[in-house]
């Protein structure tokens, strides 16, 4: 197994190789929490949206294949506060 790649499994069961993909936007702050998202676009044109579905531990928990508008167009709903 190449552990340099990034491969995840999205919410309908396929597989994105996210390797080489380019991140068009994101929010990446520590701790961890609903803020954390990404949105990728690989080299073969597939967009996927990676969200934190409330994990404190891991920066984004969940990966969902979008089209390219809704790529492009992303706004994130969440917000980190700082307590």
């Amino acid at each position: 197994m190449n552990k340099n790649r990034y491969l995840v499994k999205t919410t309908t069961g396929e597989e994105a190789d996210l390797t080489q993909a380019t991140i068009l936007k994101s929010n990446n702050l520590y701790p961890f929490g609903q803020h954390n998202y990404a949105i990728y676009e690989t080299p073969e044109g597939v967009f996927v949206k990676a969200l934190n579905t409330g994990e404190r531990e891991i920066m984004l928990t969940s990966y969902e294949l979008i089209d390219e508008t809704s790529a492009r167009q992303y706004s994130h709903p969440y917000f980190r506060q700082d307590s």
